[in-house]
């Protein structure tokens, strides 16, 4: 091999190198981006994740059940809920006393899920309006996060809070509840505190 044949063989093998070097450092370059993103949203969430007791409420509510807990599945039942709840509590001349709160569990019936539409309301324990009016009971430990936004889009908060859990060494212990602190026309404006019952791993 010649002088000139070995110069442009080495010349070959630099462009290879550096082609390498450049998609690599392209690559790398992404891994620090998303790193970035990653620890940023972890900062967040460790700031927006607050462990505390949920205090137990008198409530009244009615039940539906869902195809499955998918937000997709939940919307289209819980809101007509709602809406029959707000008309036979105005017809028994009862006014919520605060926000909101719908809880979940899995139907003993069925592959669906029970979701309780539920407002808080100061009466006496009873079935005789259409609804029922029962205590919701605390719960001792739950995890929470604020949800900004329409519900249709809670699950990367779910997803998010339940990654703090286990994170943390806690693990689910029960249905999750969602408390609608500020809820109106406008869904995007609606601010929801999502609360997972949680105990030690």
């Amino acid at each position: 091999m010649t002088l000139t044949q070995c110069e442009a063989v080495d010349r070959e093998r630099q462009a290879e190198l550096q082609s390498r070097i450049a998609t690599d450092t392209a690559r790398l370059a992404q891994v620090e981006a998303r790193l970035q993103i990653i620890e940023g949203e972890g900062a967040m969430l460790a700031d927006d994740v607050q462990i505390k007791r949920i205090p137990g409420v008198r409530v009244a509510e009615l039940i539906g059940t869902a195809a499955s807990f998918e937000p997709e599945s939940v919307g289209p039942v819980i809101q007509p809920l709602y809406d029959e709840l707000r008309g036979r509590l105005d017809r028994a001349g009862l006014a919520p006393t605060g926000a909101a709160i719908a809880s979940y569990e899995a139907s003993p019936d069925s592959d669906g899920v029970l979701v309780h539409a539920t407002l808080p309301v100061n009466a006496d324990p009873s079935d005789d309006h259409g609804f029922a009016i029962v205590d919701l009971p605390a719960i001792e430990q739950a995890a929470t996060i604020m949800h900004r936004g329409s519900m249709d889009g809670v699950l990367p908060t779910i997803q998010a809070l339940a990654r703090w859990i286990d994170a943390h060494g806690y693990r689910s212990a029960g249905y999750n509840r969602e408390l609608y602190v500020e809820c109106g026309d406008d869904g995007d404006a609606w601010l929801t505190e999502l609360q997972e019952p949680i105990a030690a791993n």
